[in-house]
């Protein structure tokens, strides 16, 4: 099957297997922020944006992303390295395994919501696990993150 996909704004024209998922495509082509965790959709360490929404590319099929838009990490390299600039700094990151998904959950809530309240927060982080801390740290600087909106102006570095 020929799909076209643009990923980060790059076209790509391929064949592809009928059976491929979005993961296995990304990866073939150097995404390497998509991880590959569980195949279940219960971890989180394969999100990805799909015409700006979050989706678990782990069980994505390629081809429904034919002629869609795709966003991985590095996307939003800029974005993502500001937001972990911040994590860092409230001593909330851990061993970093879950954090391209988790990130990209996050910035997925930050263009679709001001204040988020906790449900709130808690669906967009919903489906990602973290092996670490359960998100502990990690959910109080998100927090303060959205109270703080640093990317309005970068006061942590």
């Amino acid at each position: 099957m020929k799909v076209k996909i643009t990923v980060n704004g790059m076209l790509y024209n391929k064949h592809i297997p009928n059976d491929m998922m979005l993961l296995d495509f990304l990866r073939k082509y150097g995404y390497v922020s998509v991880k590959r965790g569980c195949d279940t959709s219960n971890c989180g360490l394969c999100t990805v944006w799909v015409e700006g929404k979050p989706v678990l590319s782990c069980s994505y099929p390629a081809a429904r992303a034919d002629g869609l838009n795709v966003t991985t990490l590095e996307g939003v390299k800029e974005e993502a390295a500001s937001f972990g600039r911040y994590m860092t700094a409230q001593g909330a990151e851990q061993c970093g395994y879950c954090s391209p998904g988790f990130i990209m959950a996050v910035l997925a809530m930050r263009r679709e919501l001001t204040d988020p309240t906790e449900e709130e927060i808690a669906h967009y982080l919903a489906g990602n696990l973290c092996r670490c801390s359960g998100y502990a740290g990690q959910t109080r600087a998100l927090r303060a993150w959205m109270h703080d909106k640093p990317w309005e102006k970068e006061v942590y570095a």
